[in-house]
């Protein structure tokens, strides 16, 4: 049994170990937002909450569902980046609070490969399988998926795979893409660029964004020139250096403007940019996708803004609709993005 207890995730967060206690019961006067907060540092401390064993007799019978983050500690709660996760999260909490759901939230790393692996084999309710369910959070290994599908009713939020009859829920891709190429086009743009980075577990959704954006060039009749995509696939740059280097290089050969596959990305290549002598976006413009906060001292992302509390709620409700009919098909769920103007595109230089 874990040694954490609900005053060390109180101490964490600076709040009362009564208000802790009322997240895990599902108390309704806990809002959706410091319930996502209070999971995900339990989460972070190996904190597994344990209803007791003789509840009141009038009390509501709850329906035990897990939430797997498959992501590093490290990365999820990075101080200079919103995690995305953080907005999803509420959402989740937000359904299950209204029908009675005791949710479960663990960090598993993405490095493991199958649920006997050590980030999995630690979480009890796994093993026992005594959930009724099971939500996804961020792209896994395709063999720990394939384990994870056998063994409940599962959702995936914001990734989706070819090979699993798999629920998932996610931005409207194609819809979004098309925004901000038409942005880019408006200022002049005709040679836009696409940039990616590697990650441990492959990016699915990088290359979903990608296909949306090579969908909007054909039908505008804009140039596609392979050499314009940076980090996407196995002869990409090994290192985020030389994918900088390579973007660098992109540019002296025409390329006016970059489309990244998420706001990270972005964020990232503009400092990487103006350490190499170029300023967005007098030199080039630069466009996201995601919508997090954007970190202290950056210019405002021109991106679009994923609705990441609406897909964890609209997740869980599919979650509940799965518990009930396993076996019936699976769905894609897109909900649409709102367009954020920023300060990083400008006119097409000359």
């Amino acid at each position: 049994m874990s040694s954490v207890n609900q005053q060390q995730i109180a101490n964490r967060l600076n709040m009362s170990r009564t208000t802790v206690s009322r997240c895990f019961t599902n108390h309704p006067g806990i809002n959706p937002t410091t319930r996502s907060r209070v999971f995900a540092v339990a989460a972070k401390l190996g904190y597994q909450y344990l209803q007791p064993r003789n509840p009141p007799k009038k009390a509501v019978k709850t329906r035990p569902v897990g939430v797997l983050i498959c992501s590093e500690e490290e990365e999820y709660s990075r101080p200079d980046y919103e995690s995305p996760g953080v907005e999803i999260l509420p959402g989740v909490s937000e359904y299950a609070q209204l029908h009675n759901w005791q949710i479960e939230v663990h960090f598993v790393s993405p490095l493991d490969t199958s649920i006997s692996d050590p980030s999995y084999a630690k979480i009890t309710a796994l093993k026992r399988r005594l959930w009724s369910g099971l939500i996804l959070i961020y792209p896994f290994p395709p063999s720990v998926i394939e384990e994870l599908v056998a063994r409940f009713s599962c959702v995936s939020l914001v990734e989706q795979y070819g090979k699993v009859s798999l629920d998932c829920v996610d931005a409207d891709r194609f819809k979004s893409i098309s925004l901000l190429i038409d942005r880019l086009r408006q200022r002049g743009h005709t040679r836009i660029g696409f940039f990616s980075r590697r990650y441990a577990v492959e990016p699915v959704w990088s290359y979903r964004r990608f296909s949306a954006y090579v969908e909007k060039l054909t039908r505008l009749g804009l140039p596609y020139i392979p050499q314009d995509i940076i980090h996407l696939d196995i002869s990409s740059p090994e290192t985020i250096d030389e994918g900088y280097r390579l973007v660098v290089n992109r540019m002296q050969d025409g390329v006016t403007a970059w489309i990244c596959a998420a706001d990270h990305q972005a964020y990232d290549l503009i400092v990487a940019l103006a350490q190499r002598g170029y300023q967005v976006p007098r030199d080039v413009s630069v466009t996201g996708f995601d919508g997090i906060l954007r970190p202290q001292g950056a210019p405002l992302l021109e991106t679009v803004r994923i609705p990441y509390y609406e897909i964890g709620y609209a997740g869980s409700r599919r979650l509940s609709d799965r518990i009930h009919k396993r076996f019936e098909s699976s769905q894609q769920i897109l909900l649409e993005c709102r367009l954020q103007e920023g300060e990083t595109i400008g006119p097409k230089r000359s």
